[in-house]
């Protein structure tokens, strides 16, 4: 198992994908956070709680779900990879008992997301904290609660590139793979909050848990207005923690046993 962690590693570091990822999270999280905490949410269309409140930072700071697409569609290229450029075949026949490849890349993945998930929100807090002192604004929130909620928030980034993984597993062709990543993780459950009744279910998705764990209810509670409809009610951050962390269970059995059963094309 040893031997086929450090494959998948080597696999991983041999292309310039990894570099392009932690360019991308020092990008959303330092130069997205950066920027909003510069130009301070009360002068945002339409304008959000200013940064002196918990609100205004809890919504500045939990933008950052909306890049969880990012290691999601990480996780779906490096599962569907192997089919597109055929060298699951090869894969399989150097190690024979799949189980163990998938958890090999189940493993190296969890790390490389996590990895991520600590680049994008170190990034952030420097852009954060440095914006804030730049503007002389003392956040509505304590450090160490920031700093607690980006540590929640590369959690996060991790589980997500497990749920992209298991994606790949289910749709092996990459293209179709990642827009259904993408399109589910961008549009899907939004517009499952428009509809009555559905929205319900909003609190239960794998994007309300996020919103739990983050305590970000912005955009809930800006369609809410908007619809004329009650706000969702999200689950506490404990429990939102707790259902992400099954969904990152489910994906990882998915990513073993679906392939164990499929036949390698």
């Amino acid at each position: 198992m040893n031997a086929l962690v450090k494959a998948e590693f080597h696999r991983l570091t041999a292309t310039r994908l990894w570099l392009w990822a932690l360019v991308a999270a020092v990008l959303l999280g330092g130069g997205l956070v950066g920027v909003m905490t510069a130009v301070g949410p009360e002068n945002f269309s339409p304008p959000m709680p200013g940064l002196e409140t918990r609100e205004g930072v809890l919504s500045v700071i939990g933008m950052l779900g909306f890049t969880v697409f990012v290691p999601a569609a990480l996780g779906t290229m490096a599962m569907t990879s192997e089919y597109r450029h055929r060298t699951a075949t090869y894969t399989f026949l150097f190690a024979p008992q799949r189980w163990q490849v998938l958890t090999a890349k189940l493993v190296t993945y969890g790390v490389a997301g996590m990895v991520y998930g600590l680049v994008l929100t170190g990034s952030a807090a420097a852009g954060f904290f440095g914006a804030l002192a730049a503007r002389g604004v003392t956040p509505g929130v304590a450090t160490g609660t920031v700093l607690a909620l980006l540590l929640r928030l590369a959690v996060t980034m991790a589980v997500y590139t497990l749920l992209g993984v298991a994606m790949g597993a289910l749709i092996r062709n990459q293209i179709v793979a990642l827009a259904v990543v993408i399109g589910y993780l961008y549009m899907g459950e939004l517009i499952l909050m428009m509809i009555p009744g559905v929205n319900l279910l909003y609190p239960l998705l794998p994007g309300g848990a996020t919103a739990s764990l983050t305590s970000f209810t912005y955009i809930a509670d800006a369609l809410a207005d908007e619809l004329a409809t009650s706000p969702v009610s999200l689950l506490s951050p404990v429990g939102g923690g707790l259902l992400l962390a099954g969904y990152a269970l489910v994906a990882a059995a998915v990513a073993v046993l679906v392939p164990m059963r499929r036949d390698v094309v």
